[in-house]
Formats: structure tokens, sequence, C-alpha cells
């Protein structure tokens, strides 16, 4: 009873907005058509010709935001909204995409791109709340939490105006108001940029949903809420859009700045803020797409996804009954870029396999390996799902965490043949390394590194809160997926524990000759790290006992 009472309500709020909406614009052109015929007849009030108004372009009541100054600002309080003027996109509606996609469904997401007609005759507030409606109505609050902590971070950084940036981070006291939901965007301002507080639209909840709706305050007014926080003082800086809004919003600071449509757009990239000037390392994300999603882009996601998904069967077919060559050539031919660099090694024993020791980036490491080389090799993984297991080409082995147990387990693989192994222990999307376990270090001395790296325009091949059975199938969709296999020399024996050296010596030396080949960085993060900040939880999967 709850959700037909919602929509109904909404489905009234929503005609009387849009009769209120007409009869304004029709009063407004009948006030100009009266004007326009009163310039007929009274030539004086005729408007200049059009080049003379080009001669005399109205001039902004603000200076940019390049001429503020970012000496000495430690101490003074600094106001702006992250739409508009921290961010360079234009329009919201890509992180409302990815609420509804990531968080929702692509069901979800597909409605709200068919709404995106109607969206683009609303004005601004009634685009806001259709928008928060699509995107949120049923949304459970926890997954949205996960979106907002694992998903939009990335985005959001990327998104960023450098300038607006800097500005942002000589304050010493920092306080976002915005119209859009405060759940949005709450987490990475204050986890990112070091935001003290943020002011935004607040949504109604039902026990653990959303219920679509803005609460009782409505959509958040920016320059009303900023009295209402400062009261009579009046903050130091201010950064706004060029809209109407905006304008009234700053104009209630000591210092006002604007971020205009030109400095958004920038010359040369000027205004796009650099990985290596990101206000925190992102090191982990979560969720499937791997591009902003306009409208435009989001279309084209829908019509490539009928064709994708029987590339991605194709593709898996030919990986798993294919011989190497016939699966590197039919590969290629259907869009999948593979680049080998290195040769297999020499054993010095026979009688035992050779260890591989990879960069992990996804499920399909190993199988690429195996056939680069040209050659069957056993995997060893944690939380590798049946279906995974199912579809491998290559034989597969479970690892338990139990340190004893998995050592011996390594070493049996290794007497039967090569082996490979991923010491992160789970993947990385971005140009990172994360700590390499050391009990590989202590099983083998013929160890060869691999620098491994895959990349992707569309969908993600990993994920830590989604199911991971489709990791490689999504991988399989993208138009031109791209793996790079790098095969370096075999470490030398007095850079083992054969050689002297501890474990973890040789995993951290491995570490780093495999971040130099790539062109990453090593960390001391762990697969724990990870799925505490994407997940919440350890990132194990607990087997269920079977009952007899």
């Amino acid at each position: 009873m709850v959700f037909p009472m919602v929509l109904l309500k909404l489905a009234d709020w929503l005609l009387c907005q849009l009769l209120a909406d007409s009869c304004y614009r029709a009063a407004m052109r009948m006030k100009n058509f009266g004007f326009l015929i009163t310039n007929t007849k009274n030539p004086s009030l005729r408007s200049p010709p059009s080049s003379q108004a080009q001669q005399q372009p109205p001039q902004s009541p603000f200076p940019p935001v390049t001429k503020c100054s970012l000496q000495g600002r430690e101490s003074e309080t600094l106001v702006c909204d992250i739409y508009g003027a921290l961010l360079r996109p234009q329009s919201f509606f890509p992180y409302f995409m990815l609420v509804a996609f990531e968080g929702g469904s692509i069901f979800r997401a597909l409605l709200l791109l068919l709404s995106c007609p109607i969206l683009w005759v609303l004005d601004h507030e009634l685009k806001l709340r259709a928008m928060t409606f699509i995107s949120f109505c049923g949304l459970r609050v926890r997954d949205m939490e996960i979106v907002s902590r694992a998903v939009l971070p990335k985005f959001y950084l990327e998104g960023l105006n450098a300038h607006a940036y800097e500005v942002l981070a000589s304050a010493g006291h920092k306080v976002v108001f915005t119209s859009v939901p405060r759940v949005m965007v709450e987490g990475f301002l204050r986890e990112y940029l070091s935001v003290d507080d943020v002011v935004g639209t607040e949504l109604q909840t039902l026990g653990v949903y959303f219920t679509g709706l803005v609460s009782g305050s409505g959509l958040l007014v920016k320059h009303r809420a900023l009295k209402a926080y400062f009261g009579e003082r009046k903050p130091e800086i201010g950064l706004g859009g060029p809209s109407f809004h905006d304008h009234l919003f700053i104009s209630l600071c000591k210092e006002a700045y604007l971020v205009t449509k030109e400095e958004t757009k920038g010359s040369a990239g000027s205004v796009v803020l650099p990985r290596s000037k990101y206000p925190k390392p992102l090191v982990f994300h979560d969720g499937r797409l791997a591009f902003l999603p306009t409208p435009l882009a989001t279309l084209s996601m829908f019509l490539w996804l009928p064709l994708g998904i029987l590339l991605a069967i194709f593709r898996l077919l030919v990986g798993i009954y294919l011989p190497y060559k016939l699966a590197i050539f039919f590969g290629t031919l259907s869009g999948v870029q593979f680049w080998i660099s290195g040769s297999r090694p020499t054993k010095s024993d026979p009688r035992k396999g050779v260890l591989y020791v990879c960069t992990h980036r996804t499920l399909l490491d190993p199988v690429f390996l195996s056939t680069s080389l040209g050659q069957p090799l056993t995997a060893v993984t944690y939380s590798l799902s049946k279906m995974s297991e199912i579809i491998a080409p290559i034989k597969t082995a479970r690892l338990t965490r139990d340190r004893a147990k998995d050592g011996e387990t390594m070493q049996k693989l290794l007497s039967e043949g090569d082996l490979v192994v991923c010491p992160e222990g789970t993947t990385c999307r971005e140009p990172y390394l994360l700590r390499f376990s050391s009990l590989f270090a202590e099983l083998a001395d013929e160890i060869v590194p691999v620098a491994m790296d895959a990349r992707v325009s569309m969908f993600y091949g990993t994920t830590a809160s989604g199911l991971k059975c489709l990791d490689p199938i999504f991988f399989l969709m993208n138009p031109r997926p791209c793996y790079h296999v790098q095969v370096l020399e075999k470490v030398p024996r007095e850079l083992t524990c054969a050689g002297g050296l501890s474990s973890h010596e040789v995993a951290n030396n491995i570490q780093k000759q495999l971040a130099d080949a790539l062109g990453f960085e090593c960390t001391s993060l762990t697969r724990r790290d990870k799925y505490m900040m994407l997940a919440g939880n350890e990132g194990i999967v607990k087997e269920k006992k079977k009952k007899f």
C-alpha cells in the first residue's frame, strides 16, 4: 500500500508543478509579445543592432576563480557547491545513472535513460526531483552507502576542476551546500576533500529503503541554507557557477569567485586534475561501469549489450576449446588486443615445475599467461567461484588461507608441473601493486615474474560486492579488451631464499621489479584492506557445511 500511495502523491505533485510552470511560461511569453509590440510602435525603445550588442558583452559581477589568491587562507572559511563549482561536468545525470546502475539494477538504469526526453524539457528543480525519484525509489540504504563509498569517488575525482580544488584546498574551514541528495556526495567530500560539513537535500526513507522523495523541507535552496547556517556572519570565500541561484549564494560571502563554463571546458586540459595531485590516492574502487555514463554513452552501452553478450560467449568458447594458437587468432579477430613479450624460461630441474609470480588484474590472468606461453598451467587462488572453476580452461586449485596446508598444496602442484600464483591475493584496477604474500618464496627457487595488465573501456571484469562468477563475462563483453603479458627474466638464485634472503625480502624485491616493469607504485595494502573499504567485510567466502 505504501508504494502506490508514494506514486500517487508524486503524480499529484508533478501535475501541479507542470501546470504552474506552463502557466508561468505562457505569462512570460505574453509579456514579451506585448513588449515587442511596444517596441514596434516606439522606435526609441528598440534594442541596438546585434553588432553593437556584440561589442558590449555583459560583464560578470564576480571575478573568475583563477583570480583567487591561495596565500594566507588557512584561517578562512570557504563555501561552495559540488555541482557547478567543484565538478567540471555540467550535468549531474551521470552520477544519478551510476546510482541507478550500480546500486539498483540495469532495469532502473534503462528507465532513467528512457526518461531523458522528459528531463530535457523540465526546469532544474523538477529535473532533480525526477532523477532522484527514479534512482532512489525502493533502493536499499546499505546499497547506496556502498555506491557512495566504493563507486562514486573515482568519477568525482576524475571530474574535479583543478582551479576550484586548489582554492578549496587552500581554505582552513570548508562547508559545501548542494541541492543534490546529501548521501550522494557527503562521503566523498569528507574523506577525499576534507570538507568539514556538508549541507544538502535530505531524502525520505521507509525502514531500510529510500522512497525516492525529498524530505518535507524540499530541495535545498543554497543562499537560504547559508544564512541559516552562518547567521549574521559572512564566510570569507564563496565559489559558484554562472547560474542566478549561485550568484545569490556567493553574494553573501566577503569574496566571491565564479567557475564559468569556459573555465570548466578549459584549454589543453588545464582544468583536469592530474592523478599525481589527487588529495588522496585512488587505489580501490568498485562497480562495473568503466566510463562516465552520460546519456549518449549510456545509450551506446545499451545498444552494445546484445552483441557484447554474444561476443563474450564466443570469446569464452574459443578460449576453452581451441588450441592456443587458434585461440589467439580468433580472439584477436573478435577484437581482443593481446600484447606478449618475453619467452618461456628454461628449467634447470626437469623434475620440478617453474613458479610464475603474476600481478593480479582479473581472474583471467592465469588463462592469458597459459595461452601466451602455449602450455598448460595450474593456477592457485582464493575464493574462486564454482562457475569460474567450471568454465576455466586450465586446472585450478583453491587455497585455504592456512599457511601450512597451502604450502603443502603448492609443493605438490609444483612437483606435477608449472604453477601460477598471484601473491597480491586480490585484484587491483589502478596502477598500484598490493603487498605480496611471502609464502611462494619459501616453496620454489625457480621463480619467473610476470607483469600483467588489463585495460577495458566499458565494463570492469572485477568486483568486490557483486557476483564474481560474472567477472570473466563482463571483461569479455568489452568491445576491445586489452591484455599485456610481459614475462620477465627468471629470478637469479642468489636473490631467492636458496641464496640466503628471507621470504619477505624475496617477495618485496619481486613486487618492486614488477612495479617498475609496469610503471606502477608499490603499496603495503592487502586484500583485507580492499574488502573492508569496498564491501565492509574481509573478503572471505565461508564454505557451507553439508548436512548429512
